[in-house]
């Protein structure tokens, strides 16, 4: 394993506030509140939720604030594409 140099360290914290910035920006109170209880059950599905979040706004996709109900479905649509079978 490779040690991380402090300029990776400081590379990967402007990304984390760079995430945390725009997830505050697109996200309704509730929805900012649903993120910070799926962080700490689902650490990775919350990350995996920032970064699509992050790629959706850059993309301009984002119109509007995205509540609660919305995050819902977009966490749906993360976790279905997840799911796979093993066909024998």
């Amino acid at each position: 394993m490779t040690e991380m140099t402090p300029e990776d360290l400081e590379k990967m914290q402007e990304i984390e506030q760079m995430k945390k910035t725009i997830v505050r920006k697109v996200l309704t109170k509730n929805a900012i509140q649903r993120m910070g209880r799926i962080k700490l059950v689902k650490p990775e599905l919350a990350n995996q939720l920032e970064l699509y979040l992050v790629q959706l706004y850059q993309s301009g996709e984002i119109k509007e604030m995205i509540d609660d109900k919305q995050l819902k479905e977009l966490l749906k649509l993360i976790t279905n594409k997840r799911k796979f079978k093993l066909i024998r």
